[in-house]
């Protein structure tokens, strides 16, 4: 093990990024219906590499995280969402996750936001500790929010102002 780096993801990354994608969502944290396993595309049209942060280590991608602009009017300029974090199994329990927020709060101060949002699901939480550690705050729980294999999953929205 190296040191962990964050840059912006490019293409040539897509192939790292997929395999991370199908293999650390399930229904305790992502939407099972999202993630199908003939999934043969990670970037697509609206969530390109640009929007995305990427971990490693001598070279090897480890986790992802998803940044953009929340909205696209004018009105809602400075405020970034988080739309997805993800650490590879081989890496969960490196800090990668907190790397990656704490990447995304940089690249968000850089930027000039003045808030960064997220959403998480009630039942996982993991994530949520790991949010909270790194200063979000709970501004809406929204119950019953899906279905996840026939459990009602509430939706948690976090934030942290920069």
């Amino acid at each position: 093990m190296g040191e962990v780096t964050v840059r912006r993801a490019v293409e040539g990354d897509e192939a790292a990024l997929l395999a991370i994608e199908l293999t650390v969502w399930d229904a305790s944290s992502g939407f099972p219906s999202m993630t199908p396993a003939d999934k043969d595309a990670f970037f697509n049209e609206r969530s390109g590499p640009d929007a995305h942060l990427v971990a490693e280590d001598d070279g090897e991608v480890l986790g992802y995280l998803r940044l953009q602009d929340k909205y696209t009017f004018p009105e809602g300029d400075g405020v970034l969402s988080i739309n997805g974090v993800a650490v590879a199994k081989q890496a969960q329990g490196r800090g990668i996750g907190s790397i990656l927020l704490t990447a995304a709060t940089e690249e968000g101060t850089r930027r000039g936001a003045r808030k960064i949002t997220l959403n998480v699901h009630g039942t996982n939480t993991v994530a949520r500790r790991l949010y909270e550690r790194h200063g979000y705050v709970l501004e809406g729980t929204h119950p019953r929010e899906f279905v996840i294999e026939g459990q009602y999953v509430d939706k948690l929205t976090l934030a942290k102002d920069l």
